[in-house]
């Protein structure tokens, strides 16, 4: 069997300075990774302490527990050799419904100097709802008011989700749970709480049946909760931590002034085209991200939308040669071993579309350049929204607004682009609806493959 890396240090002689909410897969596969390095170098007061927020989350510590809360990192790429390792950078693991003011007091504790977040693109809000089961604005800001009660500095929150200025993000919605409290908590936070903006980057599937069994034949080691990943990893962090931080630039992490370039290209370049993947390929009857990257006429797509609409909105990035950050996304969405699923890419693909392609598309049309990729990718959701057979797949938790959008759409198809909870203010382009509905009625009419073939045969993808 393969032999595989195991931690060099002992976790019960480690202290607890990171609290991370949301401990899926990807939180593994990568802070986690990158803390792991860390505590291979020697630092030992940088553990993470997961919190689990929904009652399915209480699995996953159940498991890590039994399994000392180490699991096995696997890395697979079409062209090498596995590689794994095992984690243990994360120690400890609560469940908030069970036990909520042992979250409150992790989060106190002078040793907490970082709250990390992976609570999705949709779990950010500026609009606290009273009498609604806690979030982690509450556990957060309930924490902060103890902290300063007791004379102790505050921590630092670092979102790590796939948001554009997700720092600000989380700013907003810790700032707008402590004025729902009243008093003068909310202008001590403004004062006092850094909030860093960061960029990830790591592809990271569910994880399978048939992942656990690899696992257990390639490194005899049964692992519950192991987790396989691309070998690209980039964390690019906005330096700003005032209570201080790990050493992250020697494990790797890009530390800088201003993160938003980086957010910005990354966001509009990989997770956009995600997006355009994803629901072209469903129509297309492929199953996984690397089949959609290279069925001919879908990878034309795909790099004509990032070459002729993404790019010319993301601007100069730092060290970054877009057209080779380009080739590189590509060749990593075609990374067939990792097995990832169109399914996962659109799951809540509404928040995604809202966070990933609107914004491109808002440039677009401030600049007056072209729009048809990107009319293609929404109008491609829109037909995957009105099909029974795919809604059955695709989990969804703007299922209402997508019914009110597909009703109102068999009247007047523009219309579907009206509701600005999801597409901003782009419906009022009459331009981008006249895009939209081209590309919405020659899917339906042609199906996606030759309404695509369309699009960049004729060398007018955008």
């Amino acid at each position: 069997m393969t032999q595989i890396d195991q931690p060099t240090y002992d976790g019960s002689g480690l202290t607890t300075g990171i609290v991370h909410f949301g401990v899926g897969n990807f939180h593994r596969s990568h802070q986690a990774m990158y803390v792991d390095r860390l505590l291979n170098g020697g630092e030992t007061t940088w553990a993470i302490c997961g919190v689990g927020l929904f009652p399915a989350d209480k699995a996953m510590g159940a498991d890590l527990r039994e399994q000392g809360f180490t699991y096995t990192l696997v890395l697979k790429d079409s062209r090498a050799p596995l590689e794994a390792r095992t984690i243990g950078s994360i120690t400890d693991y609560l469940h908030a419904p069970d036990d909520p003011d042992a979250v409150v007091e992790r989060l106190a504790s002078p040793t907490t100097r970082l709250v990390t977040l992976t609570i999705t693109e949709g779990g950010y809000s500026d609009e606290p709802e009273p009498g609604g089961d806690p979030t982690v604005f509450d556990y957060i800001v309930d924490a902060l008011a103890l902290r300063r009660e007791r004379g102790i500095d505050p921590f630092t929150v670092v979102s790590c989700d796939n948001i554009e200025s997700n720092g600000v993000i989380a700013h907003r919605s810790v700032l707008a749970y402590a004025r729902a409290r009243g008093g003068d908590l909310a202008e001590w936070i403004e004062s006092n709480v850094a909030f860093p903006g960061s960029m990830v980057d790591r592809i990271t599937p569910v994880t399978t049946d048939e992942d656990r069994a690899m696992v257990q034949s390639e490194f005899g080691v049964s692992d519950k909760r192991p987790v396989v990943a691309e070998p690209f990893d980039q964390w690019v962090l906005e330096d700003k931590f005032p209570g201080g931080r790990p050493p992250f630039d020697e494990v790797g992490v890009q530390l800088v002034e201003d993160v938003v370039p980086y957010e910005r290209m990354k966001l509009r370049i990989l997770n956009a085209t995600h997006q355009l993947l994803g629901y072209t390929g469903l129509l297309a009857d492929h199953d996984y991200v690397h089949d959609a990257t290279t069925d001919p006429v879908l990878g034309r797509l795909a790099a004509a939308y990032i070459a002729d609409e993404a790019r010319p909105t993301v601007g100069e990035v730092e060290g970054i040669d877009l057209a080779d950050y380009q080739a590189t996304i590509l060749d990593r969405f075609g990374n067939a071993a990792i097995g990832d699923t169109l399914v996962r890419i659109v799951t809540d693909g509404s928040d995604r579309v809202a966070k990933f392609v609107v914004p491109v598309v808002e440039d677009l049309i401030a600049q007056d350049l072209p729009v048809r990729a990107t009319a293609f990718a929404i109008a491609a959701s829109a037909v995957v929204a009105g099909r029974d057979d795919l809604r059955e797949q695709v989990t969804d938790r703007q299922r209402s607004r997508l019914d009110d959008a597909m009703s109102r759409l068999k009247d007047d198809t523009a219309t579907y682009l009206d509701d600005e909870v999801l597409f901003a203010s782009i419906g009022s382009s009459e331009r981008f609806r006249e895009a939209f509905v081209s590309s919405y009625e020659a899917i339906s009419e042609k199906g996606v493959l030759a309404a695509a073939e369309e699009l960049v045969g004729s060398g007018e993808a955008s």
